[in-house]
C-alpha cells in the first residue's frame, strides 16, 4: 500500500513501498534535500568530498545505486565462499555466526539498494501514482495486455 503524506499548501503526494524513511516523497517540498542527505548516509563518507555529487542529486543517486548493488554482490560472494575461505580458520560454531552476519547484512543491503533505485528513479522524474489493489512489486514490469489475455484463456 502506498503511504500518503500531506504538506502545507500541497496536494497529497505518494511514496512507493520501500521508500526510505526520512526522505520526503517525490514531488513534495524538501524531496531533493532529504534525498541527498539520505544518499550521502548510505555511501562511503569520502563521497561527501565531491561537491558535484551535492550539486547534482541524480548523479549522487546513480553512484549510490551502483555502490549498493556492488555491496550486495560482494555480500553474496562472501556468503558463497565463506566455508572454503574460513572453514578451517575459525573455532567451531563461528562459521555459522559469520554466515548469519552475511545473511543479515545482505538483506539490509538489498533493501538499501532497492530504496536507492526508487530515489534515483524519482530524481530522474519518474512518478509513483497510487495503485489500486495493494502493494505492487515495482521492480518487475507489468505483463503486457496480450499476455494477460492469453493467461485468461
Amino acid at each position: 500500500m502506498y503511504s500518503r503524506a500531506r504538506y502545507p499548501g500541497r496536494v497529497t503526494v505518494h511514496a512507493p513501498p520501500g521508500w526510505p524513511v526520512g526522505v520526503h516523497p517525490p514531488g513534495s517540498d524538501g524531496f531533493e534535500e532529504t534525498a541527498v542527505t539520505w544518499l550521502l548516509d548510505v555511501v562511503p563518507a569520502d563521497y561527501r568530498l565531491h561537491g558535484v555529487l551535492r550539486r547534482y542529486p541524480v548523479a549522487l543517486a546513480t553512484l549510490a545505486r551502483h555502490h549498493l548493488n556492488a555491496c550486495v554482490e560482494g555480500a553474496r560472494e562472501g556468503y558463497r565462499t565463506a566455508r572454503g575461505e574460513l572453514g578451517g580458520l575459525l573455532p567451531p560454531g563461528s562459521l555459522q555466526a559469520v554466515l548469519e552476519a552475511y545473511r543479515s547484512e545482505g538483506s539490509r543491503l538489498v533493501e538499501l539498494a532497492r530504496a536507492a533505485d526508487l530515489v534515483c528513479r524519482a530524481l530522474r522524474g519518474e512518478r509513483f501514482p497510487p495503485q489500486l489493489g495493494g502493494d505492487v512489486d515495482d521492480s518487475r514490469p507489468a505483463p503486457s495486455r496480450s499476455r494477460q489475455g492469453r493467461d485468461r484463456r
